[in-house]
């Protein structure tokens, strides 16, 4: 495999390469075909989504046949938060571009700046020289003051869908010669968390260790550490028979082994809908068995049989999904969620 890291061999290099956020690509891609351009635009949105990527293709595309990347200044907010670096970067704002027709300040982790920074910045930002253009990049929105975003073109990057992320890693896993298994490209999805950064560098990470080229979910997991399918059964299978001890013991096994129980809770929340969805949605089946595997559909087909998931026993673990964040025992909520379905036996 190349040096370079995946997510810097396929960063997006044009709006079309942009995965899942045509809701902010399409009217950027339109705006720059209609030469109709805002003077600051503010990208949020949660970590490794693309908004610098998407900053950097704006700054392309609206300085067509001039563009020249000494005219593209990428600020680290973070860093560069003070009024004197403010008071530089607004100096410099009043030259004239080397040879684009826009100057483009990209300000990454903008919510970052001091208020005395903003308050130095605004002006320039409300009138700023007819070549200049600002895009501020945040992941938090709220900590960005009303003001400055009442004077931006504010666009919201969404988290994708797991399925678009498994899709995503699947062809990235192709091109660089390997096939992905779904089920494997399914859970590099979920370790991702929402973030196409991140499931590129899970990838590489998978793909450096794999055997072949072919890759099972089995070398995700031991590659990754990620729980293995037979643990999330056992407490599957002990849920669907009403089995208390033999749920604890599964969970007990699993806190044993060292995995991450709060990524051992979320695959057993998967498990157990794909349990409800089997029994209750049989319009759903050929698209979960597409989605599962054959193995794991099976398995979790013949526990849907079992009547002891039900609802409940869903909802009370995804209460547990709520407490594990703050438990001083990784293993405790998702003990007492069986403490919870099965007090008497």
């Amino acid at each position: 495999m190349a040096h370079q890291s995946l997510y810097r061999t396929y960063r997006p290099a044009t709006f079309a390469d942009v995965v899942g956020q045509e809701q902010v690509t399409r009217p950027l891609e339109e705006a720059a075909k209609a030469k109709n351009i805002g003077h600051a635009y503010l990208f949020a949105g949660a970590r490794g989504l693309g908004k610098t990527s998407a900053a950097r293709i704006f700054a392309r595309e609206i300085n067509t046949g001039t563009y020249d990347e000494h005219d593209v200044y990428e600020i680290d907010a973070a860093s560069n938060n003070s009024v004197e670096d403010i008071r530089a970067l607004t100096e410099g704002v009043y030259t004239l571009p080397f040879g684009s027709t826009y100057k483009v300040y990209i300000l990454d982790e903008a919510h970052m700046l001091s208020k005395s920074a903003w308050n130095a910045f605004l002006k320039t930002l409300e009138e700023p020289p007819p070549y200049a253009v600002f895009i501020l990049a945040t992941t938090e929105l709220e900590k960005v003051p009303e003001t400055v975003q009442s004077r931006c073109q504010v666009f919201e990057f969404k988290k994708p869908a797991r399925a678009a992320l498994a899709k995503m890693v699947s062809a990235v896993a192709k091109k660089e010669g390997y096939a992905l298994a779904t089920d494997a490209a399914e859970l590099v999805a979920l370790l991702a968390a929402g973030s196409y950064r991140d499931a590129l560098s899970v990838l590489q990470k998978v793909l450096s260790g794999a055997s072949g080229t072919s890759v099972a979910r089995e070398e995700v997991e031991q590659t990754t550490g990620a729980p293995r399918q037979e643990q999330v059964r056992a407490l599957a299978a002990a849920l669907a028979k009403g089995e208390r001890g033999a749920a604890l013991a599964a969970i007990e096994q699993a806190a044993k082994s060292g995995i991450d129980m709060k990524l051992f809770l979320d695959l057993a929340i998967e498990a157990l809908r794909a349990a409800l969805l089997i029994r209750f949605a049989p319009e759903l089946r050929s698209a979960l068995a597409d989605e599962l595997g054959t193995e794991e559909f099976a398995a979790l087909e013949a526990f849907a049989k079992e009547k002891g998931i039900t609802h409940q026993t869903l909802l009370t673990f995804l209460t547990a999904a709520d407490r594990i964040r703050y438990a001083p025992i990784p293993a405790l909520p998702l003990e007492l969620a069986v403490l919870e379905l099965f007090p008497d036996e």
